[in-house]
């Protein structure tokens, strides 16, 4: 079992940035592949980045303004938001995988966070 606690959130203005982050509970993250996704409300949740241990994968509407990272570690996934915009406003969810492969399909993912708001303001 891996239990992900999710921090960092907030309230930024647009054109600002901010940096979430995901710790594992009481273990490393090695051999999990690590996704964050997002869900704005009435919006179904939607992909923004993975990560393994030699490659980051990110949806086109957050490439080149997000950045997924791991500390050495790996105990916690980071994701850096720079240039936020106010559709970016969303619970944000850390999720593992026991798989090998980056995925950007949710039922790939076997262990979620409870998630950590951020909110963009025009």
């Amino acid at each position: 079992q891996v239990q992900l606690v999710e921090s960092g959130g907030g309230l930024v203005q647009a054109g600002g940035s901010l940096r979430i982050s995901c710790a594992a509970s009481g273990r490393t993250l090695s051999g999990y592949v690590m996704g964050w996704f997002r869900q704005a409300p009435g919006k179904e949740r939607e992909f923004v980045a993975a990560i393994n241990w030699s490659s980051t994968y990110y949806a086109d509407s957050v490439k080149g303004r997000f950045t997924i990272s791991m500390d050495n570690a790996k105990t916690t996934v980071y994701l850096q938001m720079n240039s936020l915009k106010p559709e970016d406003t969303a619970a944000y969810y850390c999720a593992a995988s026991r798989g090998v492969y980056l995925r950007r399909n949710q039922d790939a993912y076997d262990y979620w966070g409870l998630g950590t708001q951020v909110t963009v303001s025009s």
